[in-house]
């Protein structure tokens, strides 16, 4: 079984929260479809599902959203 290509999305500041990823990263177009996604638990986040938009993310955490991983990493 292979695992799909996990994406990188760089971020300038130390964190960025679970809604403004979600747009960033070209996974939702707008942040009512990222409302929507986390409400109904469609959102991982490190392998596991969270329904707050407003969840705190940093460097290395991944997440997932219809079979689409993203990575962040540390814009330089």
């Amino acid at each position: 079984m292979s695992n799909p290509e996990i994406e990188e999305v760089p971020i300038r500041d130390d964190m960025i929260r679970l809604g403004q990823l979600l747009k960033l990263a070209n996974l939702v177009e707008d942040g009512v479809e990222a409302t929507e996604l986390i409400k109904n638990g469609l959102v991982k986040v490190n392998g596991e599902i969270d329904d707050r938009r407003g969840r705190q993310l940093h460097v290395g955490d991944a997440v997932t959203v219809n079979g689409q991983t993203v990575r962040i990493t540390k814009d330089s």
